[in-house]
């Protein structure tokens, strides 16, 4: 078969799966058996060898810790000491419980590594208050979800450190390289927070003083030390990626058990057991993936694309523009870790080609998945956000948005400016990343 026959084979099986509402590990799977069938040299027996071979990484063991330390956060109930020492930086601004939506997400995230933990866990605490507080219950929903997207960008990240693995892009690289659009997009959504506080006059809590500020940031000390742990060790080569997550849960665990004193011995079976069946979820999907990412590179399908954008001359700002809409496209449908698989692995050729960096090129398609975590159908955060505020998904979509426009206008910056992006990495691990 041709790359195109191949191609069209694929994707339009996994497409009418998909529309039938099969689960897309499974609809993944699935698609790849008529290939195989097709095509005399291959034999089903390859699928499975694949998805094993894929299991086969060291790297991997990071996703199932991040995600373990993630929950041990929210058992231990660092997240409302965030929320205290948030509240008293920005509480004061119009709009405080927006701000401190906002500004806590953007701590958690240098904790945690998810977003799905971070919308459940954040949103749990700070939906039922701003709707208490008189805040539109679907713009809570709405910053709510959007923020918790700065989960899966500010490092540590579970999907830097798959997209790192699969592609040998330095993870400490691309730790430093989200920092930036992290900090950018925090601050065009307490942008948004602040005009949308001015229209319908939301409330602000009195300003902290100095003594109440030091209070909260004492009271969240231990908590702040996990992210200059994590990215410090690693960007200092003190321990791997897997390592720094495994530290992360020790570390974790030793604040809710002995530390704080809020976990319990009998609640840590229940938060293994649901961090267990997250994992599961997700490292199925990345052998399915790889098998059908393995078809697509045995098919030669990405230096055919290579081959046909290349008469395009679109270069390097034309070629991250095409891809960031790509990845958005692809992320409105599926998780954003059998995207990296597939559609990362395709386009990645056509990016080198094109001259893009390995870490400003990943940072694109990282930022471009996981704004599709808030955005329909897939939309797993928004779904969080929704079921927590008890509302239809469509009710906070045009709220939505408006809150993504300027999380959008950060991506453009991140496609133009790749000397900005790449700038901290550069200064901090130059043997790595040039």
């Amino acid at each position: 078969m041709s790359p195109g026959e191949a191609a069209t084979i694929l994707f339009t099986t996994f497409g009418v799966l998909f529309l039938l509402r099969v689960p897309v590990a499974f609809a993944l799977a699935l698609a790849t058996i008529p290939v195989f069938f097709i095509e005399s040299r291959l034999t089903p027996v390859l699928l499975m060898n694949e998805m094993f071979k894929s299991y086969d990484a060291f790297v991997l063991l990071a996703v199932p810790f991040f995600l373990l330390a993630a929950n041990l956060m929210n058992s231990a109930g660092i997240t409302q000491r965030l929320v205290d020492l948030s509240r008293a930086m920005v509480g004061h601004l119009p709009g405080g419980l927006g701000h401190i939506n906002v500004v806590v997400s953007m701590l958690f995230a240098g904790i945690s590594g998810s977003s799905t933990a971070d919308a459940a866990g954040i949103g749990s605490l700070l939906i039922p208050q701003m709707k208490k507080q008189g805040y539109d219950i679907r713009f809570s929903v709405a910053i709510t979800a959007c923020s918790s997207v700065m989960g899966v960008i500010i490092p540590p990240s579970i999907l830097m450190v798959v997209w790192g693995g699969l592609m040998s892009v330095s993870i400490g690289g691309l730790f430093l390289a989200g920092v930036v659009p992290g900090v950018l997009i925090a601050g065009f959504l307490m942008g948004t927070v602040y005009a949308y506080a001015r229209i319908y006059h939301y409330p602000v809590y009195v300003r902290s003083s100095f003594r109440e500020f030091g209070a909260a940031l004492l009271h969240a000390f231990w908590a702040l030390l996990t992210p200059a742990i994590i990215i410090g060790g690693i960007v200092g080569g003190v321990f791997t990626p897997t390592e720094a997550s495994v530290v992360a849960v020790i570390y974790t665990l030793f604040l809710g058990l002995v530390v704080f004193r809020s976990v319990r011995l009998r609640d840590v079976p229940r938060v293994l057991y649901e961090s267990a069946r997250l994992a599961a979820i997700s490292l199925f999907c990345i052998g399915t993936a790889s098998a059908f990412g393995w078809l697509l590179a045995y098919f030669k399908i990405p230096r055919a694309l290579v081959a046909v954008m290349s008469e395009w001359g679109m270069g390097a700002i034309g070629t991250g523009f095409v891809a960031a809409l790509a990845f958005l496209f692809i992320g409105m449908f599926i998780d954003a870790i059998p995207a990296i698989i597939i559609l990362g692995t395709v386009l990645w050729p056509v990016a080198e080609a094109a001259g893009i960096h390995p870490v400003h090129f990943a940072i694109i398609g990282v930022i471009s998945l996981a704004f599709g975590l808030v955005t329909p159908p897939y939309g797993l955060c928004l779904l969080i956000s929704c079921a927590v505020g008890e509302i239809k998904v469509r009710q906070a979509l045009r709220d939505v948005a408006i809150i993504l426009l300027p999380m959008v206008l950060v991506l453009v910056i991140v496609i133009l400016l790749p000397d900005l992006i790449l700038a901290l990495p550069r200064w901090v691990m130059p043997r790595f990343v040039r």
